[in-house]
């Protein structure tokens, strides 16, 4: 709608997502929850912003991938007892992301890799005393379960930087 390039398209929802994706990292560090308010956040964010800077015909195409991305997260909640708030998370963040078969490759590639990182990260964390002494109420640190928003927000930033830098 703005007519701006692709990198400048998601450099603009590279900055606007970047305060939810904290906001994200943060709770799910500390309460092991992603908040249905920072869901619709980023959708309200693709809303208006997508809205402005990609095409129209771009923009709403990419809206379905949301409910398909749902509907996978779904029964990976069922079957494998994936968190309803990282589906959610995800769901919200698939309209960010391309259809087109590379770009779905390298969002492939930046999940798989901010997975392995923010796993070995969170576990080299939570094993350093003044870490977890300066953050003794973060429920992450004793559960059993991975913070999996943190593979998420990386993912979903990593491929808007890298967007907005590569192209």
């Amino acid at each position: 709608m703005l007519g701006l390039s692709v990198s400048q398209s998601a450099l603009a929802l590279f900055v606007a997502v970047l305060p939810i994706c904290a906001w994200v990292s943060y709770t799910d560090l500390k309460y092991m929850k992603i908040r249905n308010a920072a869901v619709l956040s980023l959708i309200a964010v693709f809303a208006v912003v997508g809205g402005l800077v990609l095409p129209p015909e771009v923009w709403a195409w990419r809206w379905l991938h949301l409910p398909v991305v749902l509907v996978i997260g779904l029964v990976l909640n069922i079957a494998l007892g994936v968190g309803m708030g990282d589906v959610k998370f995800a769901a919200a963040s698939a309209p960010f992301f391309s259809a087109d078969p590379g770009r779905v490759m390298l969002a492939l590639v930046l999940l798989q890799a901010c997975l392995i990182l923010a796993f070995v990260a969170h576990r080299i964390a939570r094993a350093i005393p003044a870490v977890r002494a300066a953050t003794p109420d973060w429920a992450s640190w004793g559960h059993r379960k991975f913070p999996f928003g943190l593979v998420l927000v990386g993912a979903l930033l990593g491929y808007l930087g890298l967007i907005a830098a590569l192209t």
